[in-house]
């Protein structure tokens, strides 16, 4: 890799991944598609992670897309490969084991808006604008945006927003649930790594199994989703976490969690 497209720093729990080529709007190419998927995989497996952030470099762009200029050099074969990798990348910060919070710095568009879908919670500067612009292009949304957009904000909204490839900015994507929560640009770390720390209270595994069992019931009807989420609390039963909690109830103290 010829450049540093993905800064990565790890303390008090919280990872944050800040893609790194402000130059280019922060959008993606294969180099910085690669390094992502490197981290999500690492950080699958790093006990000391609990949360991830992921934010752009600077204040004009969370992210803008794909990186059209190398998209232009690119043939159709290599086209396909850059659409699977980016789908199969997304679908793994949306399954990761540990909550993932965008913090959306500035314009985000195409795979941008599709990075964010991905994530479980989101917090946008009140500069950001985001949107599904490909149709402009003429293609689709190609990375779960014509599936996760709707099963956030709706199927109308979602079909007038692809289907135009109209910009929102922060103020709407808060109204239409696009987003969680609005922040002034200089705040906007702050605002998502206080968040974070929140979860970071919190124990580990009954957090993953929280964040599987919404992922996973949503996708079915009421009578499994219920059975997924009995399923899931049975897990935190035996665990340590679980009687350090109620340990630091009758103790009336902060509980240490360890994950296990």
């Amino acid at each position: 890799m010829s450049e540093n497209v993905l800064k990565i720093d790890i303390k008090d729990g919280v990872a944050v991944l800040t893609l790194n080529r402000p130059e280019v709007m922060n959008s993606f190419n294969f180099d910085l598609l690669y390094a992502l998927q490197d981290a999500i995989t690492d950080i699958r497996f790093n006990p000391n992670v609990r949360v991830v952030i992921i934010t752009g470099t600077g204040t004009r762009a969370f992210c803008s897309g794909a990186d059209l200029k190398e998209r232009i050099t690119l043939t159709a074969d290599e086209v396909k490969k850059f659409i699977y990798t980016i789908r199969t990348l997304f679908t793994d910060i949306e399954n990761l084991n540990k909550p993932v919070i965008a913090a959306i710095n500035g314009v985000a568009l195409g795979g941008g808006t599709e990075l964010l879908l991905a994530c479980d919670i989101r917090i946008a500067a009140s500069n950001a604008a985001m949107g599904l612009t490909e149709a402009r292009l003429a293609i689709i949304p190609g990375a779960g945006g014509t599936q996760r957009l709707p099963r956030l904000i709706g199927r109308g909204k979602a079909k007038e927003l692809i289907f135009t490839g109209r910009r929102v900015d922060a103020h709407e994507a808060v109204d239409i649930g696009l987003v969680n929560r609005i922040c002034e640009p200089d705040d906007l770390m702050a605002c998502a790594k206080s968040m974070a720390a929140m979860i970071c209270e919190c124990g580990p595994i009954a957090v993953e199994q929280a964040k599987y069992a919404i992922n996973a019931g949503l996708e079915t009807d009421l009578h499994t989703g219920l059975a997924i989420e009995s399923n899931a609390y049975w897990i935190t039963i035996p665990t340590e976490d679980r009687l350090e909690g109620l340990a630091a109830f009758r103790d009336k103290r902060k509980p240490v969690y360890k994950g296990k």
